[in-house]
């Protein structure tokens, strides 16, 4: 029992080895606080700022682009039937009337991202679209009903929504890729390329007779010096 009771106090028996050991990981000051070894300091990390889930920028970023398009698409939906009304072919009436469809299929796709990612389905104003809608109703104000110039002017106030949406989709589709939302990206993807192809549509109509008719609309242009003479 002697030598036992002298191994404890020497540090030398089982039980002073596991004391010993026990200051490699952590020591008691004087005030009996635990104390840090030298080198295994976690100073760095408590001073790092803690995140909540969910709030990374660019994921912050990513749902607010998400709540701008949704705004968007929800107003080109009251916005597009005005500009097939005040269309003059048929042809860019139906084109009109085709990518009303679409867009409020694209509505719906909008709110199935939104329950991927765990959000609400709600819009956030864009100022963009707003501009390029009053815009276009400007257009139709400014021109003269029944003329081919309206559908040339309200083509190309279709394709400033269409490039917009362009670039908003191809950014979101990047970034759901960049955060591993694969579904998502796909899901984007397929309205990405739906507005791709109305604005190439939207070109041919243009290009096939609508611009040139216009052009033969009114008298001749002010700097046409033939007309001088």
């Amino acid at each position: 029992m002697k030598q036992s009771t002298a191994n404890k106090k020497n540090g030398t028996g089982k039980t002073g080895t596991a004391s010993k050991n026990s200051k490699i990981t952590a020591t008691n000051s004087a005030d009996g606080s635990t104390m840090m070894p030298v080198g295994k300091s976690n100073k760095g990390k408590e001073n790092e700022p803690k995140r909540e889930k969910g709030s990374a920028p660019l994921e912050k970023f990513f749902i607010d682009s998400l709540k701008d398009i949704y705004y968007a698409e929800q107003k080109l939906t009251t916005a597009i039937p005005k500009m097939e009304e005040a269309a003059t072919t048929e042809e860019l009436k139906e084109a009109f009337n085709d990518h009303l469809h679409q867009t409020q299929k694209q509505v719906k796709r909008l709110e199935k991202v939104f329950n991927l990612v765990g959000k609400k389905a709600e819009g956030k104003k864009c100022e963009a679209i707003e501009g390029i809608i009053k815009e276009a109703e400007s257009i139709i104000e400014e021109t003269e009903e029944g003329t081919m110039t309206r559908d040339a002017a309200l083509i190309i106030a279709a394709q400033k929504v269409e490039h917009y949406e362009i670039a908003t989709y191809g950014g979101l589709v990047q970034l759901a890729l960049t955060m591993d939302l694969k579904e998502v990206a796909d899901i984007l993807d397929t309205t990405l390329m739906e507005e791709e192809d109305t604005d190439h549509k939207l070109t041919e109509i243009a290009e096939a007779h609508i611009n040139m008719e216009a052009e033969h609309e009114g008298a001749n242009y002010s700097w046409d010096k033939s007309s001088e003479f």
